[in-house]
């Protein structure tokens, strides 16, 4: 009886130093990360809009800058990325507040948001233009726009850049109308005749006047110091993430990627220059 008490005790300490070692090998293979639950999300923030840049098709996120970002994480080990859809506005309060760590939404450089977060190395050249009515030859270029009107986002490239012409040009400003519409509706608004001109980027221009066949409007050519790239945006603090996607960013040049996205959504290559890409 002894003998049978002891064999039971032996088989029991057994028995619990395996699921100690299987509880172990499970702490060891979380802590390795392999499991993708410990990967650190990245959100990255879009308005969904301008196509072909983000937009929605057939309830999925896609567009050059969406398609970008999939290929800048695919396959990595520390990081997992995700989607949100929000307002323009909504995009800065959330990497304000560390909700985003990242934004795309075909945004370019200024000093002002350089001051406030940090630019990943730009992923395209979108070239500015100037578009007005087929009929309207009073507007040839960025000096006649005074006494002309226009519709903006508020705290956008387009309205700050309006609102220093404004300042500039206290005698004849142009006329700034705000609104929450998107760049689609805008641009059926100058079609329409509901205002007299828009400032805007060509690849946006070019897709919405073909696609909703706005034949109304015409587009205006800008001098080369008036055209940006296209960058991601990253929240103050997010700098060990920023040298990740710079890294993805130039070897996805170097391959390739970025000039098919280029021309499978844009239609032709809109690639920014090499030197550009650090």
């Amino acid at each position: 009886m002894e003998k049978t008490l002891k064999y039971v005790a032996i088989t029991a300490v057994g028995l619990l130093g395996l699921t100690a070692l299987a509880a172990c090998s499970a702490s060891k293979k979380d802590s390795a990360g392999s499991d993708s639950s410990k990967k650190t999300v990245v959100t990255v923030a879009t308005n969904a809009s301008p196509k072909p840049f983000n937009y929605e098709e057939n309830g999925k996120l896609t567009g050059f800058e969406i398609e970008t970002i999939r290929a800048i994480f695919k396959d990595s080990e520390k990081y997992e990325v995700k989607f949100e859809t929000t307002e323009w506005s909504g995009i800065f309060a959330g990497l304000d507040s560390d909700r985003y760590q990242m934004a795309v939404n075909n945004i370019s450089y200024t000093k002002e948001r350089a001051d406030k977060y940090l630019y990943a190395a730009p992923t395209a050249k979108n070239p500015n233009v100037l578009v007005v009515k087929k009929d309207d030859s009073s507007i040839k270029s960025l000096d006649d726009i005074g006494g002309k009107s226009t519709e903006v986002v508020q705290g956008t490239t387009t309205a700050a850049q309006l609102e220093k012409y404004n300042e500039e040009h206290s005698d004849n400003p142009t006329e700034i109308n705000y609104t929450k519409a998107d760049f689609q509706q805008i641009m059926n608004h100058l079609n329409d005749g509901k205002f007299d001109y828009k400032i805007f980027d060509k690849i946006g221009v070019e897709t919405v006047i073909k696609n909703q066949k706005l034949d109304n409007l015409k587009v205006i050519e800008l001098p080369s110091d008036q055209q940006p790239y296209v960058y991601p945006l990253l929240a103050k603090g997010q700098d060990e993430l920023k040298d990740f996607v710079n890294k993805r960013i130039k070897e996805l040049y170097e391959d390739g990627t970025l000039e098919k996205l280029s021309k499978e959504f844009f239609g032709a290559s809109y690639l920014p220059e090499a030197a550009d890409i650090k």
